[in-house]
């Protein structure tokens, strides 16, 4: 296999991102809690909260009826659902995948500037540039990526598909280009075996913990197992008892016999697997500094923007207010971004029956 690293990729070096809830904030949460459940179930709408928002949040969704799952189950269920009005915890790319998916449906976010370091090092730009200096290449687009990104893909993945579907693409003959997360990007060129052109994104947490800190931690937690999301470096990946997508880590929790588990990946996911399996132990990997970026421990900066507060607004604020919180997608993005959706979920579909045909 050989990964080709492009150069050149204008995108951030540093990330402004939001300071951490307050003690008092964090209080507030708790008090409102209540208010936002009634307002949830008063308006019949639908909370999807992803594993990464705060355990508070995902325990809302619970208790109205919601859902909690990875960026693609949040989207589906939204589309499946009969209400109306979904509305998405997570980060903005999150919400636009709801809107693609259910365009007649209202699309609420808690806080529209919950942004993802893997779409903000990925502009629609730069895509149209790279894309023209590789006019052969498949372009490959992970899931965390604008609408306007999509609509510029061959195909989307998700973390869970993105070896076998460049182990498909490779029986074709095609050249893969990947964006944007660099890591994903040597992980699939490794396990695929194949040629990837690879966006040089990065997570900010994935890409911060430290395989010599995760070392020294499997000393001293002896037997604990090592979960890993393959936004890590290869090095993290290397130390790894598990490497997945974060439902696929929480279903190895499940299945696994081990009673103590190095956890890298975004903090949030503790609250279901913690729940799935109360009589284990569940540790935070350690994180390193990393330039351009601060961060309070293995946490989102941008998750914890969705709060109780912003819920209750985005359903019960005035109409201006309102307005700064439903997500918009143009429709010719829409439409063309739908395309490499579809193409995944079919993928996805006959991945699982068994039988990929070759013209998807």
């Amino acid at each position: 296999m050989s990964l080709i690293m492009l150069k050149d990729i204008a995108m951030p070096q540093e990330f402004v991102t939001p300071a951490p809830m307050t003690a008092a904030q964090q209080e507030q949460e708790q008090q409102l809690f209540e208010q936002a459940k009634e307002c949830i179930l008063a308006h019949k709408a639908l909370l999807i909260a992803h594993y990464y928002t705060s355990p508070l949040i995902q325990r809302l969704a619970e208790e109205t009826g919601g859902f909690i799952g990875d960026s693609l189950e949040m989207a589906r269920v939204g589309k499946e659902s009969p209400l109306s009005t979904i509305v998405v915890a997570g980060v903005r790319f999150m919400g636009e995948t709801a809107k693609i998916l259910s365009p007649e449906k209202t699309i609420l976010m808690p806080d529209l500037s919950a942004e993802c370091s893997l779409d903000l090092c990925c502009a629609p730009s730069e895509l149209k540039r790279v894309k023209a200096e590789h006019p052969h290449a498949t372009v490959v687009a992970y899931a965390n990526t604008s609408a306007e990104v999509k609509a510029l893909a061959d195909w989307i993945v998700t973390s869970s598909l993105a070896v076998e579907l460049a182990d498909y693409l490779k029986g074709r003959g095609e050249e893969i280009l990947w964006l944007p997360d660099r890591h994903l990007g040597s992980y699939i060129a490794q396990n695929a075996n194949t040629d990837v052109y690879c966006w040089p994104g990065r997570c900010v947490v994935h890409d911060s913990f430290e395989a010599a800190a995760i070392a020294e931690m499997k000393k001293q937690y002896p037997g604990a197992k090592v979960l890993v999301h393959p936004e890590s470096s290869a090095e993290v990946v290397a130390l790894a008892d598990c490497v997945g997508s974060t439902s696929q880590l929480l279903a190895f929790t499940k299945k696994d016999d081990a009673q103590t588990y190095i956890v890298a990946t975004e903090r949030g996911i503790f609250y279901k697997m913690q729940q799935a399996n109360p009589q284990k132990q569940f540790v935070e990997a350690a994180i390193g500094v990393r330039p351009g970026v601060r961060l309070e421990g293995a946490n989102c900066p941008w998750m914890s923007l969705n709060s109780m507060a912003k819920i209750i607004e985005c359903l019960e604020g005035t109409a201006e207010q309102k307005a700064q919180h439903e997500v918009h997608v143009p429709e010719n993005v829409r439409v063309d971004a739908m395309k490499p959706l579809n193409r995944m979920l079919a993928f996805s579909a006959a991945m699982k029956a068994g039988n990929v045909p070759n013209d998807l």
